[in-house]
């Protein structure tokens, strides 16, 4: 499996406002300089994280999907975060995964925030996703999906990958940067974690504090407090040699979840 090379965007969101949003996004990634292979966007990276979904959810293919088909046009990469989103007149906070071949993949958050309402607002999804990415496997959830290992757990290795995107406050930082760790090491794989920051319309703080860890804990980005462009390699030897020395997840609880 070769190196994957992910440019994430850890940034200020605009409140309810898609048209801006899109518009910085696509500023900031001119910032990037090398060829990258998959481009990562916060969780309702067009609004922030809002119940007003009937004012500004958006049907499948709609304009913020194109956007999304272009950008991965653009830089030959596949792009991904969450959008609101409206199908058979429910509300989705649904994570697209756009290639550049126009083709997609989608999540629904299957935990839903009821601490913010968030339940009261959009519909719960029931299906986890793997997609592929030159021959990584990999397993996209959002945001409040983290607290949740039994959802996450990586039963036979099926993944290599733990991609999370997420609109997580700074109040519930310290939450974040321990449970990131924990999910790498007992499911023996890499974890993508893409927040936000700045505050948002309800003047909720959000730190950022966005980061890779690598299937020994071990930290590989990390990032607090500003807007970051940032691209970097993860290594695919390193899920083969870690779990051929130490094959945990062969030992692990066989379980369904209802």
């Amino acid at each position: 499996m070769d190196n994957l090379k992910i440019s994430i965007f850890q940034g200020y969101l605009f409140w309810e406002n898609i048209d801006k949003n899109l518009q910085n996004i696509e500023l900031r990634l001119g910032s990037i300089r090398e060829k990258t292979e998959l481009i990562i966007l916060p969780e309702m990276f067009t609004t922030g994280f809002t119940m007003n979904a009937a004012a500004l959810a958006e049907p499948m293919g709609g304009k913020s999907m194109q956007w999304m088909h272009k950008i991965a046009v653009k830089y030959d990469a596949v792009v991904t975060g969450s959008l609101i989103i409206k199908e058979n007149n429910k509300y989705y906070n649904r994570l697209i995964w756009m290639r550049p071949d126009g083709t997609h993949e989608h999540y629904d958050k299957r935990h839903l925030f009821a601490l913010g309402k968030e339940h009261e607002t959009y519909t719960a999804g029931d299906k986890r996703i793997i997609v592929e990415l030159n021959g990584w496997k990999i397993c996209p959830v959002i945001c409040y999906d983290l607290r949740f290992p039994v959802w996450l757990r990586n039963v036979g290795g099926e993944y290599d990958l733990l991609l999370i995107v997420a609109n997580w406050p700074e109040r519930r930082a310290l939450h974040w940067r321990t449970l990131i760790p924990a999910r790498a090491i007992e499911n023996q794989a890499y974890v993508v974690a893409v927040n936000r920051v700045g505050h948002d319309g309800n003047e909720v703080y959000h730190s950022g504090d966005s980061n890779c860890i690598d299937p020994n804990g071990k930290v590989i980005y990390y990032k607090r407090d500003e807007e970051d462009m940032y691209t970097f390699s993860i290594v695919g030897d390193e899920i083969e040699k870690i779990r051929h020395a130490m094959p945990f997840l062969e030992d692990a609880d066989k379980f369904e979840i209802e």
